[in-house]
């Protein structure tokens, strides 16, 4: 069918700086913007969930992928209660036999993506089988001494809410242990973490002495960040308020989340690099779509302020539907797989992944559950 063609509304709200911090002081106003009422909101949600649904019969492999549109998926179930979410993803588990991408002998983060789904149709429908896996991965790793596994900043997202919600389950603390060491080890050992503003190098190969932008700019991957919010996101959601390391872990979410509203696009959409917004500057669908979920919670989560943080999260979620979202469900403007900015260019309004669908499926949810 004919696509709609888009016309750029501008570039960033303001220049970001050269070194990888992010002034939150002088910012021009964003557009107004206020959330659409729930209904339209999952009227959007189902429109995109159905069209990955028809379009692939096959539900696929449970990679990391796959898996974070399938967690996309539950998600939209839980908002919607339509049966045919759940039956999709059940039949897509029960494929795989609840099983674990290379073995449970597995410590690669990726490979931890799909228990997030599991557990999900575990809470919903309980059986034994569900997280036998599962459980035994993640023991693997609890009980040995190793903490270096999380060596890029994706895997945040993969493997922190299987930790923390499995812990929870369990009622056993020492998932909540390795949770953290992993985390710190990737947060402070490998100096992932940039302290000044937040924000997250996807690698170590992209701090201050490595890779940086023709312009000589800092690389701060968008998606890379927007992982990382949803590995936060979904670790607060699952672990108990009075946890010792929740503070740290709603800090840093709030920090990074601050720190993208200077630097949001005036269509809503933030750009591939954050730090230089001429670095291929354009819409990027899963980068906005994991910071709009992160935002939603964060202001649902009362961590940060309404007047302030809602309308930049309504501002991304009314740009996508407007920009990224075609008339039949499909979503575009997905940056395909990769590790940087130059990854999967150009990224265009035929743009797609799973992944990306996932993601802009938990922030419709977010956003739907801050109307009620």
């Amino acid at each position: 069918m004919k696509r709609r063609r888009f016309l750029s509304l501008g570039t960033a709200v303001m220049a970001a700086p050269a070194l990888p911090s992010v002034t939150t002081t002088a910012t021009a106003a964003l557009p107004p913007a206020t959330l659409p009422a729930r209904g339209e909101i999952i009227r959007v949600v189902r429109l995109v969930a159905d069209h990955w649904i028809a379009t692939h019969a096959d539900s696929g492999d449970n990679g990391w992928a796959r898996a974070t549109f399938f967690s996309g998926l539950m998600a939209a179930h839980r908002s919607t209660g339509e049966v045919r979410y759940l039956n999709y993803a059940r039949a897509w588990a029960e494929k795989h036999n609840y099983g674990i991408p290379g073995g449970v002998t597995t410590r690669h983060a990726d490979n931890h993506n799909c228990i997030q789904t599991y557990l999900d149709l575990y809470e919903l429908e309980p059986s034994a089988n569900k997280l036998t896996a599962a459980t035994d991965t993640l023991r693997r790793m609890v009980d040995s001494s190793k903490i270096d596994d999380w060596w890029w900043c994706d895997a945040l997202h993969m493997a922190m809410p299987p930790f923390a919600r499995i812990g929870r389950l369990r009622g056993e603390t020492s998932y909540w242990t390795k949770l953290y060491q992993l985390y710190n080890h990737t947060k402070r050992t490998r100096r992932l973490w940039i302290p000044s503003s937040g924000l997250w190098y996807r690698d170590e190969r992209f701090r201050p002495d490595g890779i940086l932008s023709p312009n000589g700019k800092p690389v701060v991957w968008s998606r890379g960040d927007g992982w990382v919010a949803a590995g936060h996101v979904k670790t607060l959601k699952a672990l108990p308020s009075n946890q010792s390391d929740v503070p740290e872990y709603r800090s840093s979410l709030t920090q990074l989340v601050s720190s993208l509203r200077p630097i949001q696009r005036t269509d809503g959409f933030w750009n591939v690099n954050l730090t230089d917004p001429q670095h291929l500057p354009g819409p990027e669908t899963s980068g906005t779509a994991f910071f709009t979920y992160a935002a939603g919670y964060a202001v649902r989560a009362g961590l940060l302020p309404t007047t302030t943080y809602l309308p930049m999260a309504a501002t991304a979620w009314n740009g996508m539907v407007a920009t990224a979202v075609h008339p039949d469900g499909f979503l575009g403007y997905v940056q395909k797989v990769g590790d940087r900015p130059e990854s999967s260019q150009p990224v265009t309004y035929e743009s797609t992944a799973d992944f990306g669908v996932g993601a802009f499926l938990l922030a419709g949810a977010e956003l739907a559950a801050l109307t009620d």
